[in-house]
């Protein structure tokens, strides 16, 4: 395989192997609606194989920060509506991560009398509050068993106004310490119910959501992202033997289903655990090495071309290189990414990062 050929994952239809990996940005406002920061954001980087957006919540409940996109109300499914359409204009194809937070957020995000997660157990730290003041994360509400079945029609719905945005597909956020990722863990799940014990039940819930949303519109259009022992927001994954027989409880549950992609964030993506979940799984699959370091061009292509994956996730560099595939391929110079302007609610470090031709003028 080449970097720079095409792919067809399922329905979706990738111009290279490269795919922009959901990268938490915070600038759609208090209302969570995408604006036309977002707009020009995501459609200049739509020369990227695929785009994966960054985290999108589904419900107010299920939101973790301020300023992140939501995709639950009308306004908020026709400013996506405006993404897809000028990523499709600039012959891009975009998925949406559906992402629950579980745990990690606060009632002053959310603005709900609640946050849930599998247990009662908080995730410790503090977040930032839409004021700009932080609080500890509280201990949240555990989902009773009838409460988790209602949050996977939660999913459902959210996959459902997605295909309405006009998004190419959706990923299920199963990873980072999120909700679907709590209820994967021993350390975030003590249930005594179905959903928690066994590596089976603790796989369960994960398996339900992504069934579910593959039902509703698509196999073919539905991806999850994973994040085997990622060891992040108090989702601890320490136990290797755990690990091994949790993801293949879960990836055998995924497998029949026929998913137009696998999307997993781990540093050894040539490690036999990240291949035998691709093996079990059975679907396209994109590695992604994760954040300790930035993943370079040579990377990528060796990760590709050895047939250890069929894409390749890229976070830092497509930020700062809306013109990443173009400027890979010609072996050309890149921009460095500012990371003090990762998060923010402007333009600055998120649409004015230049092209390779405005930088050669």
């Amino acid at each position: 395989m080449n970097l720079y050929e095409p792919a067809s994952f399922g329905a979706l239809q990738l111009s290279n192997r490269i795919v922009m990996a959901p990268l938490t940005r915070l600038r759609a406002g208090a209302d969570g609606v995408p604006n036309e920061l977002l707009v020009e954001h995501y459609a200049q980087r739509a020369g990227t194989g695929m785009i994966v957006t960054e985290g999108t919540w589904l419900v107010p409940e299920s939101r973790s920060y301020p300023g992140q996109p939501g995709i639950y109300t009308q306004a908020q499914i026709d400013g996506w509506r405006r993404v897809t359409d000028a990523v499709h204009a600039a012959g891009g194809t975009i998925v949406v991560q559906l992402m629950h937070g579980g745990r990690v957020s606060h009632t002053g995000i959310t603005g709900t009398a609640r946050i849930v997660a599998p247990s009662a157990i908080a995730a410790g730290g503090a977040t930032h509050l839409a004021d700009g003041t932080k609080a500890d994360m509280p201990v949240p509400h555990a989902l009773l068993t009838d409460e988790v079945s209602e949050t996977v029609e939660v999913f459902v719905q959210a996959a459902r106004n997605a295909i309405a945005a006009g998004f190419d597909g959706v990923e299920v956020h199963g990873a980072n310490g999120y909700l679907i990722h709590e209820f994967l863990a021993p350390t975030s799940n003590v249930r005594g119910d179905q959903y928690g014990g066994s590596p089976e039940n603790r796989s369960r819930f994960a398996i339900e959501v992504t069934s579910a949303v593959a039902a509703a519109i698509g196999a073919d259009r539905t991806g999850i992202r994973l994040s085997p022992e990622r060891n992040i927001q108090g989702v601890m994954e320490e136990d290797a033997a755990d690990v091994w027989a949790t993801y293949t409880a879960l990836t055998e549950g995924l497998a029949p289903l026929g998913l137009a992609f696998v999307d997993v964030l781990h540093h050894e993506p040539t490690g036999d655990l990240v291949q035998h979940i691709r093996r079990t799984v059975g679907a396209p699959f994109i590695a992604n090495t994760g954040f300790a370091t930035p993943t370079t061009r040579e990377e990528a292509t060796a990760i590709v071309e050895g047939g250890w994956a069929d894409a390749i996730g890229i976070g830092r560099a497509v930020i700062a290189n809306p013109d990443l595939a173009h400027r890979w391929q010609h072996e050309a110079e890149l921009n460095e990414p500012r990371p003090q302007h990762f998060y923010g609610a402007t333009g600055k470090g998120y649409i004015d990062y230049p092209t390779l031709a405005e930088v050669r003028g």
